[in-house]
């Protein structure tokens, strides 16, 4: 896998924005993330994923990847920081841009082990070094439509409160 496919990445996030400005989310399940948060999740991954993209493009001999490194009271903080759903919107565009963008550029480099630790239900779970460009594959065909899924079902179903 030489390279990212960086058009499936981009339609993924598109797939993903597009229900986003469609909003009419109902609250979550008790426990489960609301639609705040889950865009909040996703701006805040695309982060770290980006610095690790970051780190291989400059051949560091060292990348990580750790999305528990991201917790409930930071997507708070995120989502009263970016003042609501718009602003999560745009902030989710700006960094799922630079990802595709930094994603585009791996080439031979996607390659590169990165140490990974990723786990979200039960559809996600690696704790390895794997090749970056193949996280980057999960993050475009699991990850982000794991996302799109809950965020649908947040409009289908509103739950009680």
């Amino acid at each position: 896998m030489d390279d990212v496919d960086a058009v499936a990445l981009r339609q993924a996030y598109e797939a993903v924005l597009v229900e986003v400005d469609a909003g009419g989310f109902g609250p979550p399940a008790d426990g489960e993330l609301g639609a705040d948060q889950i865009v909040a999740h996703l701006a805040a991954n695309d982060e770290l994923m980006s610095e690790a993209t970051e780190a291989v493009l400059a051949g560091s001999p060292f990348a990580y990847y750790d999305l528990e490194t991201i917790h409930r009271p930071q997507l708070d903080a995120l989502v009263s920081e970016c003042g609501g759903l718009d602003g999560l919107a745009a902030l989710l565009r700006a960094t799922s841009q630079k990802l595709c963008a930094l994603a585009e550029r791996l080439g031979p480099a996607a390659e590169t082990s990165v140490d990974t630790v990723l786990r979200e239900g039960f559809d996600l779970d690696v704790d390895d070094s794997l090749p970056w460009g193949r996280v980057l594959d999960l993050h475009t065909r699991v990850h982000l439509p794991m996302h799109l899924a809950q965020l649908r079902a947040l409009r289908r179903q509103p739950h009680l409160a």
